[in-house]
């Protein structure tokens, strides 16, 4: 792929009699790699930006899920456990036993229901503006959060986006779309069996309000991380990708979460009211 950055290949692997297309950066030695999973409708490519500024520290792999980008459609449009199947074998098929899975949008509820599939394979997760619930309720509401956020991207995000939106085609759009705002995402996250960071965007149309965040905040457990990236939208791993890598190192590393002034945007930690 022309772009796709020193030290980056992309690639094909065969998983239930179809192709999955992927990118991969070097290999990193006794890293746990890290997996980019992408959101509804779009292939994994906007998610490069930020797997580009974390490939020094880990082999970073960005696949496009079964039907999405240049990855083979199935039969039929896969939803969000079935999506969640699919990312295993993924990880079957590349011999990755632990990994670091990293969400955006429609990613995010995959990955957590990978994490309660299979909690020995993942070592953590990160959740980057995760969509679903009922903020993103009834259906012509989430419609029109999609419209708002597109005018609060980037004109280069919709030059990524629009070729693979019109690749899915409407039905598909449709069909997950529904599934995905009916996903309990916040609720399903309390229960994460694995250490969770979630960054969310201060103009993000498809987050919930901060009334709620508090209140899934008073019932989540301590391995439950939350930052802040003021003036971002939805597309964090695009639009701020700096900022975004500095966020998921700092955590990694088990050190304190603290604005990069370097990078636009501004970072901090929300800090939850939990129940006693």
């Amino acid at each position: 792929m022309a772009g796709i950055g020193p030290g980056w290949s992309e690639k094909s692997l065969m998983v239930e009699g179809h192709r999955i297309a992927y990118r991969v950066s070097s290999t990193v030695a006794d890293a746990v790699p890290i997996v980019h999973v992408h959101g509804f409708a779009i292939s994994g490519s906007y998610l490069m930006p930020t797997a580009r500024r974390l490939a020094h520290r880990a082999t970073n792999v960005v696949p496009d899920l079964p039907g999405y980008g240049r990855s083979e459609r199935r039969a039929a449009t896969l939803g969000i456990p079935a999506l969640a199947s699919a990312l295993v074998e993924i990880l079957d098929a590349l011999e990755l036993e632990r990994v670091v899975l990293v969400g955006n949008s429609m990613g995010c509820p995959v990955v957590l229901e990978v994490a309660h599939m299979s909690p020995d394979r993942v070592d953590r997760v990160v959740l980057v503006s995760p969509a679903g619930g009922v903020h993103n309720q009834p259906l012509r509401r989430a419609i029109g959060q999609l419209a708002t956020d597109g005018l609060r991207e980037s004109p280069r995000m919709a030059r990524v986006a629009v070729p693979d939106y019109l690749r899915f085609g409407p039905v598909n759009t449709f069909n997950l779309f529904s599934e995905l705002t009916r996903f309990p995402s916040l609720e399903r996250l309390l229960h994460t069996p694995v250490p969770a960071l979630a960054v969310i965007g201060s103009r993000d149309p498809f987050m919930a309000p901060p009334y709620r965040i508090r209140e899934v905040g008073r019932q989540a457990p301590d391995h439950i991380t939350v930052a802040l990236i003021e003036g971002a939208a939805h597309a964090i791993n695009f639009s701020h990708p700096g900022e975004l890598a500095h966020v998921i190192e700092s955590w990694l590393d088990g050190i304190e979460i603290v604005d990069d002034p370097d990078e636009p945007g501004f970072t901090r930690v929300l800090q939850l009211p939990r129940d006693p």
